[in-house]
């Protein structure tokens, strides 16, 4: 069983970020490739999701008659977004990106 303090660390309560409702923090992953002969394909070239990390996550989505939509990724999920998804921000000078849980297209089983 996790203490108090490490509960805390695997809900993200510990960032001086914390998102709101359906809104998921994520670490977006290097997403540099090689092909086979050596060239590197800048991620500005590729056509396919982006891979990153789940650093912190709302509380969920309330429906109308205010019941709480539990979410379904978790802190440290491996998680595949479109290239355009979401919005680019800086915290402690560390490039994040924050998206709704609904962007994200499934959590990767790496």
């Amino acid at each position: 069983m996790a203490s108090g303090y490490m509960s805390g660390i695997l809900k993200g309560e510990f960032m001086k970020f914390k998102p709101l409702h359906d809104r998921v923090l994520i670490e977006v992953l290097d997403s540099n490739e090689k092909t086979a002969g050596g060239i590197i394909i800048p991620d500005t070239a590729q056509e396919k999701p982006q891979e990153g990390k789940v650093i912190a996550v709302g509380g969920g989505a309330k429906t109308e008659d205010g019941k709480l939509i539990p979410m379904d990724v978790k802190v440290g999920d491996k998680v595949l977004f479109g290239k355009w998804s979401g919005t680019e921000i800086k915290i402690d000078s560390k490039e994040y990106s924050i998206m709704k849980e609904s962007d994200i297209m499934g959590i990767s089983g790496k």
